[in-house]
């Protein structure tokens, strides 16, 4: 039934369609999913703060499909730790140095005087030396240490690897929970302002009512206070939008403009809370980062106990001299090829020291490898229960505005044959706005659930959700540099 209250005051043109488009009424009952009558321009949004409505300029519709795209694409956030993940890829090549052969050629130029008897023949004179040399140095063992630090920088990697998903899952998961924020306020936005309309028309009726003796004066300060109320909760919805547009701007990186419908993931969720859980202890990035960081502290046991070992190298040395010890024309040639062994035997306790560190490390990787199954597990069961909840409110919701509107209208009728009071209406319209704004708040959060549980699988990407994007894939820029062994230049130019 359309709210004769505002039948005339409102123009039809305005996005929130009067209070006959906003009224939740059976086929009618989901006030997020009004394609153009929760939109928000940036020009629209300006208009709002100032007190009006402006209606959206004609721009390409913003889907959550495309806003997620934007994010995964552009976010400052998930764009550091995909360079962060490439700089720990070079720690592969770094690694792998230790077992590759140093080369390092030296030379030197100078002045040299000589003069210097010998048999009663004095010679004098000056020359300029010059000498060359070559040195290669090849290790042949330092208690696999090499094989160990090579592991540990891929294990690293794979850690890096997983954190960015945990990023990636953050951004995406942030991304539709201020994509949904923005509709849920809008919607808010245009009730409240509504609301208004209905209790200008209101107040209006009353005062016309008390002219002519019908009602008290206590009728017509009801009604203004109703009036100014509505007008206060309009102004906190204002602020409520304007902090969820610029939290939309922080995470997508544009304004919202035309904001459609969005729709929960539910189908691509397991059917129970027990798969769920199970997926999440197997798939979820956090607890593979916690895996890997596991792998890395037991090499770091292995790669310090490698101290303690002897090591051994090839060292092959070329060095050539000219105007040898002064002597013009004098020639020197020395090459040499030696093995160089070193045996620690005591290094004031220092490597110990670090070897029970890193043992004591160990433990500590292995207690948070639980502590986040643990985390891990709270998250998808609080997550599946906030669905479970968002679901089980729509339903009541839904019922609580058909029978608020009915017990509106109704009020009203028993008003004008002097049966209710105006107190009595104005209690019943506040009544059906709360249930309607319960409405707009569930259905946002039966869709950020839906991401909330996603995510907390472990399995909220751009591949999942397929988004109309070029995934990023970590193992390009690893295969580039892996086996690098000498430049400057990163794989893209940088």
């Amino acid at each position: 039934m359309t709210n004769q209250w505002c039948d005339r005051r409102t123009p039809r043109s305005e996005p929130a369609r009067a209070c006959a488009s906003t009224s939740l009424r059976q086929g009618q009952t989901n006030l997020l999913y009004l394609p153009h009558r929760v939109s928000l321009s940036v020009k629209r949004f300006a208009v709002i703060l100032a007190g009006g409505f402006a209606l959206a300029s004609p721009v390409a519709a913003e889907t959550m499909s495309s806003a997620l795209v934007r994010a995964y694409v552009g976010n400052p956030d998930l764009n550091q730790q995909r360079a962060g993940v490439r700089a720990q890829d070079e720690n592969l090549p770094r690694a792998s140095s230790l077992g590759r052969p140093t080369v390092t050629a030296d030379g030197q130029f100078g002045y040299n005087y000589l003069d210097t008897t010998q048999g009663g023949v004095r010679t004098r004179g000056s020359t300029p030396p010059t000498a060359v040399g070559l040195t290669v140095t090849q290790n042949l063992f330092n208690g696999n240490r090499t094989q160990n630090s090579v592991r540990q920088a891929e294990s690293n990697i794979f850690g890096s690897r997983e954190n960015l998903r945990t990023t990636e899952e953050n951004v995406l998961q942030n991304g539709a929970t201020a994509y949904m924020n923005v509709l849920r306020d809008t919607a808010i936005l245009n009730l409240r302002r509504n609301n208004i309309t209905v209790l200008e028309e209101q107040l209006r009726q009353t005062r016309d009512r008390f002219n002519v003796g019908e009602v008290t004066r206590t009728d017509v300060a009801q009604a203004e206070s109703s009036l100014a109320s509505s007008r206060s909760d309009y102004f906190t919805a204002q602020a409520n939008l304007q902090n969820s547009v610029a939290n939309f701007r922080q995470i997508i990186g544009v304004e919202p403009t035309r904001l459609e419908p969005a729709r929960t993931i539910e189908a691509l969720l397991p059917k129970d809370m027990g798969t769920a859980v199970a997926l999440a202890l197997e798939e979820h990035p956090v607890v593979q980062a916690a895996l890997h960081a596991v792998d890395a502290a037991a090499l770091q046991v292995k790669l310090v106990e490698g101290e303690l070992y002897p090591t051994l190298n090839v060292v092959g040395n070329v060095q050539h001299q000219t105007d040898y010890i002064g002597i013009r024309n004098a020639t020197f040639l020395n090459g040499s090829v030696v093995g160089q062994l070193s045996v620690p035997i005591y290094e004031g306790g220092e490597v110990y020291a670090r070897a029970r560190q890193a043992k004591e490390t160990l433990a500590q990787a292995r207690l948070q490898a639980d502590l986040q199954r643990d985390t891990v597990r709270a998250a998808v069961v609080s997550a599946w229960g906030s669905l479970d909840s968002a679901k089980a409110v729509i339903q009541s919701a839904k019922a609580a505005v058909k029978s608020a509107e009915i017990a509106l209208d109704g009020i009203r009728e028993e008003a004008r044959v002097g049966q209710r009071t105006t107190f009595d209406v104005l209690f019943a319209q506040q009544t059906l706005l709360n249930t309607r704004v319960s409405l707009v708040s569930a259905q946002r959060d039966r869709v950020v659930a839906s991401y909330n549980v996603m995510a907390a699988i472990g399995r909220l990407s751009a591949a999942n959700l397929s988004l109309n994007v070029a995934e990023y894939d970590p193992t390009v820029h690893f295969e580039q540099v892996k086996d690098k062994w000498i430049g400057l230049r990163t794989p893209d130019g940088r």
